[in-house]
């Protein structure tokens, strides 16, 4: 049996003689060494610097040349006696040093190399990217900083994107701390980049140009590392699938992972160019061979969007089970606590913010090369993506919202034919109404509730009987609707002041006032009413609605303010807009009690939001450019 090795230091016999100890004079040396030995503490150093096999770095030979010449003879009992001493005798001056098992000794009579150790500071990068890392190979780059696309912040959409000032930019990145995500980098950070000095040998717009090509690849890595953590973590789960239906399963997932396999598939090309070579000459034929094609699942999932959100807020509200399991996975470290809600909403996300990565690429473009225009038809068939993708979703949620008003209505007049494909619900609400003796309800001016439902086309007038039954009393086409905004002073003049001077005196809460003329009701009488609201922004948001005729379109865009969203925002109502952290707004309203109305830069759409979701953009500089990629993205748009 093999004796036990005891360090020479911890013997009975050097314990009864001290610390300092004899040592034979050949294992000495004058030479004294680097700081490279020197770690542990003051008296290890000094015993360090009188040691000979610590004088080189600690690949080279550790022992007596006496015994490397015996080293062929290992076998021999004194031989193998003197290793082990030495092996002991270097155990102890060299603390926190691994050596060679005995066994090992035998075949190699050196000392082993430090065992380097994984310090897991980085979660993100050793749980859910070792798993991905069996599903796909990535390029090195982007595993070194993967970021979840819900952090990802894409230069392209910061409306300073084209400033160029290095330390502001990393300034900014200081800023913005995340647990568990590195930082991303750009194309400049990247090594091999440095390492050839590329940045430095290409002109300030190549570069820039470079960086919005890598930028389109970069977050595509990161999108395609949350939708596998989605199809994971949430989709798979044997777990939650248990706690609900398969019905509800599928409205809540759809075809995700079509749009997985989608996003896979382009991922691979732009990862193959990159590899091929560092400095992309092009990307475009890649973005509008698989936006034509490859992304058709984006459309149907898009479209899935109203029955998704309904389902989970459903299944949040009704199934305690589901709920418990679900923050569960929340809180797995993979997930890094993000609900699942910002993993469902990737796909939307991705698909609208294509168009604006494209245009960034356009713009840094010389404008006489064919790149040009190679970008510019790759930037139309993403617009015309996101185009049917928000027709889609747009569709499905309006002709469900159709059919469900329609069964809430009862006619007490004339019955309208209110389901139609072409008609919407624009807004609705609950306002008091004060009739003239002439008017709507009775002989005499009254005050009464009322519950509007106006569509694109139509305004329906209703009395709310509970949450899910209106009776209908009147309706008009919205051509013959003439509204007004009725301000105090004007109270003397009004035709109801009898009905003012009471709406102020028993609910001054509700004095925000605005007349509506019905020049042709569902009878052919006209129809005169005072309307009030709540709040000064309701007011002025029924008044956008009632008597809008897209006179804005008209409008001199270049005279008005805009605004970056610094805060999603998700629409409640049907005249809100929904809004997404960095989107450019263009206010056409400001309303005291803190509303905005406006139109979102990358599509048009107009709506109403928060003021706290937004700040001021004052820039002149950036103000222009904004408005040039409006013109850029909205005239593509209406070509499509």
């Amino acid at each position: 049996e093999q004796q036990p090795v005891v360090l020479s230091t911890n013997s009975p016999a050097a314990l009864k003689v001290g610390t300092q100890q004899i040592i034979p004079k050949n294992l000495a040396s004058e030479i004294k060494v680097t700081n490279k030995a020197n770690s542990q503490n003051a008296e290890t150093s000094k015993r360090v610097l009188k040691v000979r096999s610590m004088v080189e770095s600690l690949s080279v030979p550790l022992v007596a040349d006496a015994e490397e010449e015996a080293e062929g003879d290992l076998d021999s009992p004194g031989t193998l006696r003197r290793g082990l001493r030495s092996t002991s005798y270097r155990r102890a001056v060299v603390s926190g040093v691994d050596f060679d098992s005995s066994s090992n000794f035998k075949k190699k009579n050196r000392m082993s190399q430090p065992i380097l150790k994984a310090v897991v500071e980085d979660k993100e990068k050793f749980s859910s990217l070792g798993r991905i890392k069996q599903l796909m190979t990535y390029c090195c780059c982007f595993i070194e900083n993967a970021v979840l696309y819900q952090n990802y912040k894409e230069k392209a959409l910061d409306i300073d994107s084209d400033e160029e000032s290095e330390p502001r930019e990393q300034k900014s990145d200081e800023k913005i701390v995340f647990h568990y995500k590195p930082l991303r980098s750009t194309w400049s950070q990247l090594s091999v980049v440095k390492k050839n000095g590329l940045s430095e040998a290409i002109s300030q717009e190549e570069r820039k140009r470079q960086e919005a090509i890598f930028e389109v690849i970069s977050s595509e890595h990161s999108y395609l590392l949350s939708l596998e953590i989605l199809i994971r973590m949430f989709k798979n789960s044997r777990e939650l699938s248990l706690t609900m239906t398969k019905t509800e399963s599928h409205h809540l997932f759809s075809n995700i992972t079509d749009v997985y396999e989608a996003s896979k598939k382009f991922f691979k090309e732009l990862e193959a160019r990159h590899q091929n070579n560092i400095f992309i000459d092009d990307i475009s034929d890649i973005v509008e061979k698989h936006t034509s094609s490859t992304f058709d699942p984006y459309v149907k999932y898009c479209t899935n969007e109203v029955y998704q959100q309904r389902t989970l807020q459903k299944l949040l509200a009704t199934n305690p089970a589901f709920k418990e399991v679900l923050s569960r996975i929340e809180s797995h470290e993979d997930c890094r606590n993000l609900p699942m809600i910002s993993f469902l909403i990737l796909p939307m996300q991705r698909v609208t913010r294509l168009p604006l990565l494209m245009d960034t690429i356009c713009q840094k473009t010389p404008k006489n090369s064919p790149k040009y225009e190679n970008c510019k038809q790759a930037l139309k068939e993403v617009s015309k993506l996101v185009r049917l993708c928000n027709e889609g979703a747009r569709k499905m949620e309006r002709t469900e919202m159709m059919y469900t008003i329609n069964s809430q209505l009862e006619f007490k007049i004339k019955p309208f034919p209110l389901v139609s494909s072409s008609r919407w619900l624009v807004k609705r609400g609950e306002l008091t109404a004060y009739v003239e003796d002439t008017g709507l309800f009775s002989k005499r001016t009254s005050k009464q509730q009322v519950y509007f439902f106006l569509f694109n086309d139509v305004l329906i007038i209703t009395k709310k009987k509970s949450e899910e039954s209106y009776n209908v009393t009147d309706y008009s086409l919205r051509d013959q609707l003439v509204v007004q905004q009725c301000d105090s002073e004007d109270l003397t003049s009004s035709p109801v002041k009898n009905a003012s001077t009471m709406l102020y005196s028993r609910q001054s809460s509700a004095a925000h006032l605005f007349r509506l003329a019905v020049l042709s009701n569902h009878a052919g009488e006209k129809v005169e009413m005072l309307l009030g609201t709540e709040t000064q922004s309701d007011r002025a948001r029924w008044i956008t609605a009632l008597g809008r005729d897209r006179d804005g379109q008209k409008t001199d865009r270049t005279t008005l303010t805009q605004v970056e969203i610094i805060r999603t925002y998700t629409a409640k109502q049907s005249d809100e807009l929904s809004l997404q952290v960095a989107d450019v707004v263009l206010v056409y309203q400001k309303v005291n009690d803190g509303w905005y109305e406006g139109e979102r830069l990358r599509d048009g759409e107009r709506g109403w939001f928060p003021m706290e979701c937004a700040k001021e953009i004052t820039c002149r500089a950036t103000i222009d450019k904004n408005m040039e990629r409006m013109g850029r993205l909205l005239g593509l748009e209406t070509n499509v």
